[in-house]
Order: C-alpha cells, then sequence, then structure tokens
C-alpha cells in the first residue's frame, strides 16, 4: 500500500523546480542511525545534543564564524522566524516592525503574521537586489532588524550584503540574512562577495542543508551571532531535566543533525565545491538548449537557479505539469523558473527540452 501511494509522487527527475534533492547515501544511512533520537530532551539525548553542537560549529566554520551559536531546524522558515523573534524580544518597542526585499521569501510573512511584527518590503534595484536606499528610508525608531537574501527563490540574486550591514551597523538594527539556499552553494563559487559573518553587521543567518547541503529532510540551521539572541527565545521546560529550550519545535528529530554531519565529513569542502561546480555547467546547458528554442534569461545565473523571460509562462507551467514535469513560473517578471539540482543532469535536460519542444507547438 505504501509503495501505491509513493508510485504517486513525481520522481526528482522529472523536477526542475525544487530546493530539496535526493539526500546523499551516507545522510540516509546516518539518518536512520538516529530515527529515533528527540533533540527536545537533550538531557535523555546527550549524544545527540553533543553531535548538534558540532554541526553548528561546522556550519558556523564555513560562514566565517564557528562560535556561532544556534540549532537545527525544520527548515529555513522556522529558522526565519526565530530570527524575527530574536529581534523583537531584543529590542523590546512597543510596534515593532522589520524591513525585508520584495523578493523575500513568504517565510517573513508568516513571522510577521504569527509574531506581530510589521514586515515593510523594499524595493528592488534593476538586477532584482534590494535597494538599500529603499531600506534606510523605510527604517523608523520602531524598526528591530532588517533582512538581506543570498540566493532569492526566485532567480538566485544575492543582496549587497555588505552595504546592508553598513546600514545596519549605522542604524543600530539587526541584520539577518537569509542564505537557506545560497549558504551552501556561495562559498563555492568563484565570486568575489561577502555575505555572512565575516561582515560585522550580520546578526544571525538561516542555511539549509537539506537544500544543497545534500541532508535529509529536516534539515534547516538557524545561526546568530552570539548567545545573547538565542537566550532572547528561551523558554523554562519545567518537566525535563534541561531547565530551558531556545527552539521553536518542541520535539526534533536528531535524523537532520546526523545526516549533515555525515555528509559534511564525508564530502568536505572540495567535495562540495565539485558538487555545486557540476550543477552549475548544466545550469549552463540548460540556458544554452533553452536558447535554441528562443528563450533569454531574465539574468545571467548566478548560482543554479535560473528564469527565462516568458509572457505564457503559467500556461507552459500547467501544461508540462500535465505531463508529469514540473517547473515553477513567477509573475515579476513574467518567467519560468527553473532550480538545477544535483538529480538533474544533462539528460534531464535533454528529454526536458524535448518535451518542451511539444509544448510550444500546443501553447
Amino acid at each position: 500500500m505504501l509503495e501505491e501511494f509513493k508510485s504517486k509522487d513525481i520522481p526528482y527527475s522529472r523536477v526542475l523546480s525544487s530546493m530539496c534533492t535526493i539526500p546523499h547515501p551516507i545522510a540516509v544511512k546516518a539518518h536512520v542511525e538516529f530515527i529515533n533520537a528527540n533533540l527536545g530532551d537533550p538531557a535523555v539525548f546527550r549524544g545527540s545534543a553533543e553531535l548538534e553542537k558540532e554541526v553548528v560549529r561546522m556550519i558556523g566554520e564555513l560562514l566565517h564564524h564557528p562560535n556561532a551559536k544556534g540549532y537545527i531546524a525544520s527548515g529555513g522558515t522556522e529558522a526565519n522566524i526565530q530570527a524575527i523573534r530574536a529581534f523583537r524580544n531584543l529590542k523590546r518597542v512597543k510596534k515593532p516592525n522589520v524591513v525585508v526585499p520584495e523578493s523575500a521569501h513568504f517565510s517573513f510573512d508568516k513571522a510577521g503574521e504569527i509574531l506581530r511584527v510589521e514586515i515593510r518590503k523594499a524595493k528592488l534595484d534593476g538586477e532584482f537586489r534590494v535597494d538599500v536606499g529603499d531600506v534606510e528610508r523605510l527604517i523608523d525608531d520602531n524598526t528591530v532588524g532588517i533582512v538581506g537574501i543570498a540566493g532569492t527563490t526566485a532567480l538566485g540574486q544575492i543582496d549587497p550584503i555588505e552595504e546592508l550591514s553598513e546600514l545596519a551597523l549605522e542604524r543600530d538594527v539587526f541584520l539577518h540574512v537569509d542564505s537557506a539556499f545560497g549558504g551552501f552553494v556561495i562559498p563555492f563559487l568563484d565570486l568575489n562577495v561577502k555575505f555572512d559573518f565575516e561582515l560585522e553587521g550580520v546578526s544571525s543567518m538561516t542555511i539549509d542543508p537539506h537544500k544543497m547541503g545534500l541532508a535529509t529532510i529536516p534539515a534547516g540551521c538557524i545561526l546568530f551571532r552570539d548567545e545573547s539572541f538565542l537566550k532572547a527565545l528561551a523558554v523554562k521546560t519545567p518537566y525535563l531535566i534541561t531547565e530551558k529550550q531556545y527552539s521553536l519545535t518542541g520535539t526534533r528529530p536528531a535524523t537532520g543533525v546526523a545526516s549533515t554531519y555525515a555528509v559534511m565529513k564525508y564530502l568536505g569542502f572540495e567535495g562540495f565545491r565539485k558538487v555545486v561546480r557540476r550543477c552549475m555547467e548544466v545550469t549552463r546547458y540548460l540556458v544554452e538548449r533553452m536558447g535554441e528554442l528562443g528563450f533569454e534569461p531574465v539574468i545571467e545565473p548566478i548560482m543554479n537557479i535560473v528564469c527565462f523571460k516568458c509572457e505564457k509562462a503559467f500556461e507552459i507551467r500547467n501544461e508540462l505539469y500535465k505531463r508529469g514535469w514540473v517547473v515553477s513560473a513567477i509573475r515579476n517578471p513574467r518567467a519560468l523558473r527553473f532550480v538545477v539540482m544535483p538529480h538533474v543532469d544533462f539528460e534531464v535536460i535533454d528529454k526536458f527540452v524535448e518535451e518542451m519542444k511539444n509544448v510550444l507547438r500546443k501553447v
């Protein structure tokens, strides 16, 4: 019966829109080893809790701050909510607001609603990066934080985090960097860009191992510059041996911790570099093949996300879905969106382009 239900899922080999992928085999093995461990009770699952601290250190090292504090969360949404929650709790103003780019993930809308924090959206420039001048315009005495994106969901664009860092320091507000996707990509690209804790103004970061980190689902991560942010999230846990809990969820699987650790140890930085390099090669091949069909990218892909200008993006997306292929469509700009994850290879692109020709003839 389970196999019958699973057979209804669209296989990853026909999914060109997801930021998740097939986990690394060693991640799956590690996941199974920790299948019964609950990080919500670290006094009982002491080894799992110790492993989480090591994983946080390793990810912090990747992001230029091995002494960062945080935990492995369910994903980017939880991590982003926790960052805004910490900012709100530390600033303690009556009507708090946070300034995010128009390109920010919808998880910030959830954060605003749950936390009763006003989410103000700053305009983008001609390259679809946040306009720092507009961010500054939206900051007032009730602003507790600002947000920059390192790998936007739609285009894979990187906001000017250096400028946002300077602005955060100048205006005495916290800066959160959402690098849920880009965190395991940007460090392995030949880009001269600073986006992480290397910048003094960066207070917190989101990074998802279950995306380009090849860990099992769920495995997100929230990192803070120091422990004061975690303390701002603490609630008492009177029936547990441990007195306080910082995470948003109570029961937390240790599977994401174990799978992240296993992949990072197994691949190392050079292994991840090879994975990212391969994804970029396939991304460039996709641009070439789509160019043969007359499609032009909205911007030259910075990472393994690419959008193609297309007025009939939604019609094409829907027709492809009927044929068992999954791509995204975005409204502003109107475009077809692709994420070239490790499960997408040259053969997948060739098969997709052949189907795309059939779709174009119909649409």
